[in-house]
């Protein structure tokens, strides 16, 4: 299990580094006069910790009870969907000048991660059933 854990974690590390530099290259070369509230760093940090935490207690729950991994899998992303709002709610509360492209930041970023996740949890859940 930790095995596991630790090959996801270095997957999505090279993974949101390499879409944190793509985003840093596009805003600083499109979006630069714009001031952000939230930094994009603060994002991809945002992003990974969940995405990290989600694969860890999918990982737990399918070696205790694979029963209910689906069902686990729809609370957590209903967790993180709320956690998201909670997250971007300076910007729903007007802190920001920009909060269009603050909102487009987040969201594709937190789209790029959700595949990112639906990915590895569909491979990891496939070489757990074939186990």
């Amino acid at each position: 299990m930790l095995k596991d854990i630790v090959n996801f974690s270095l997957k999505l590390l090279g993974f949101s580094l390499l879409l944190c530099a793509i985003h840093y290259y596009i805003y600083s070369n499109f979006y630069s006069e714009a001031v952000l509230y939230l930094p994009i760093w603060g994002i991809y940090v945002f992003n990974f910790v969940l995405v990290l935490a989600v694969y860890g207690l999918m990982n737990h729950k399918a070696s205790t009870d694979e029963s209910k991994v689906y069902n686990t899998f729809l609370i957590l992303t209903i967790a993180k969907m709320a956690l998201a709002i909670v997250f971007l709610l300076p910007l729903f509360v007007g802190k920001s000048e920009n909060s269009t492209i603050e909102v487009i930041n987040f969201f594709v970023a937190y789209f790029l991660f959700l595949g990112f996740e639906i990915k590895m949890l569909d491979k990891f859940l496939k070489d757990a059933q074939t186990k």
